[in-house]
């Protein structure tokens, strides 16, 4: 073998982690997360490599009506001051030297800094995107997806955020009236500067219980909206609900029913995410590692994570893996193989909606009898409920057999174990599968 053929066999087999006959497999991400540039507390490649050093496979740096792009200095105060944590919620464990920390793991020819233009306290470069994948991104081992986080207001002053994934140009926030204007809106935008663009894009509705700000009907309402944040890693997000007001998961089905039975609509698929602000470990408010998606892919591309995903290729995790997820349209059946894990114990219920549902909403009442501003109750004394539970299994191969009468059906699967990065939200560990079975 001549020495030209040996380079490139060996050339061939170095670059063999990305090849055209590899077959689909589970990649781990995070699609929801702060830096400096906005509201977080910390250096955007210093996360970067906290995902990609606790095995994730991409991760999209989504800062608030921002990308990391173009030139932006902080002050090195500011950086101090990020670190304590925010000052709301009390004091807390003494703050890291977050700027020291930085140029020890990086070295003072990564790190730019300057003087104030004022003559005050020295300013430190905040590295854009580009620089940032150069600098962590590995070939079929770690991607870095550009993303920004709409934040916005609608006219009657609900609060809606949505996650733009992949975008290449800013969009910014677009003002409605209402939120089901605001989310359509600027759905369309993101939809637009993805096509002048020439890519792949997914948007997400990002935790609608805060503030209290999306409903389910507004969820089910703007149709060509398909995502949405069923668990938001940080605190105060409301996942759970309250007494009053239903939790990200009974929005789900409701949304979902409406959808499926209203509007002959596809349902909406979940993801999970850390949104993650707080990475100095001084407060827990919003850290990483707390939630996460799962998706089946052939590559680690954006064309093929994000294809996946709006094909229903995946599922959103706060600790529970899931081997393999299969619907079968032959035979209308949902089955899943749990990962085991040692001393940890798993319950899958098989939560879906029957057709002849009631949709028919009543508005929620406080105790004086005022309304609620929410979701409605859309629970009857009688027939099919919105988010029943058609069966639950205790085994590590649970499958469910569609009858015939059902909108939809998915799996919620929890374990015994708790959360590796606790939340007072919900102390075990969850995953959840996409809805299937609904008429196409």
């Amino acid at each position: 073998m001549t020495f030209a053929l040996r380079f490139l066999f060996l050339a061939g087999m170095l670059a063999g982690t990305v090849r055209a006959e590899d077959a689909p497999r589970w990649w781990k991400g995070n699609l929801h997360t702060h830096t400096l540039w906005s509201d977080g507390d910390g250096f955007p490649e210093m996360i970067a490599e906290w995902y990609r050093d606790h095995g994730y496979h991409f991760l999209a740096l989504s800062d608030h009506n921002l990308l990391l792009q173009g030139q932006k200095w902080i002050s090195v105060a500011e950086v101090a001051k990020r670190a304590k944590g925010e000052p709301w919620r009390g004091p807390g464990p003494q703050p890291p030297d977050a700027f020291g920390n930085y140029v020890a793991r990086f070295g003072t020819h990564w790190v730019e800094t300057r003087p104030a233009p004022t003559g005050g306290l020295a300013q430190v470069r905040l590295k854009p995107l580009d620089e940032c994948r150069a600098l962590v991104e590995q070939a079929g081992r770690f991607l870095m997806i550009p993303a920004e986080e709409l934040t916005h207001k609608s006219g009657d002053g609900h609060q809606i955020h949505m996650g733009a994934i992949n975008v290449l140009d800013l969009v910014l926030p677009r003002d409605g009236a209402t939120v089901r204007d605001v989310i359509a809106l600027n759905l369309r935008a993101v939809e637009e500067s993805a096509a002048r663009t020439g890519r792949p894009v997914l948007v997400h509705v990002n935790h609608p219980n805060y503030q209290w700000g999306v409903t389910a009907e507004d969820l089910a309402a703007v149709v060509g909206q398909r995502f949405f944040e069923v668990w938001n890693g940080g605190v105060g997000d409301n996942d759970a609900g309250d007494v009053r007001r239903p939790s990200t998961d009974e929005i789900w089905d409701i949304a979902n029913a409406l959808r499926i039975a209203g509007s002959h609509a596809p349902p909406l698929f979940a993801v999970a995410n850390d949104d993650s602000h707080n990475h100095q470990g001084t407060r827990m408010h919003s850290v990483p590692g707390r939630a996460w998606v799962m998706v089946r892919a052939r590559h680690l591309t954006p064309e093929s994570i994000l294809g996946a995903m709006r094909a229903g290729d995946f599922y959103p995790s706060t600790g529970v893996t899931l081997d393999d997820v299969r619907f079968d349209e032959g035979t209308r059946r949902l089955s899943l193989r749990i990962h085991p894990s040692a001393g940890e114990t798993f319950v899958t219920r098989f939560v879906g909606t029957r057709r002849g549902v009631n949709l028919a909403g009543k508005p929620r009442r406080a105790p004086d009898g005022k309304v609620v501003d929410t979701t409605l109750d859309y629970t009857t004394g009688s027939g099919p409920q919105i988010g029943e539970v058609f069966g639950d299994s205790k085994d590590l191969n649970p499958s469910y057999a569609l009858v015939g009468d059902e909108l939809y059906v998915r799996a919620v699967v929890t374990s015994s174990g708790k959360t590796e990065v606790p939340t007072t939200e919900f102390e075990f560990k969850r995953a959840w599968t996409q809805p299937v079975g609904w008429p196409r």
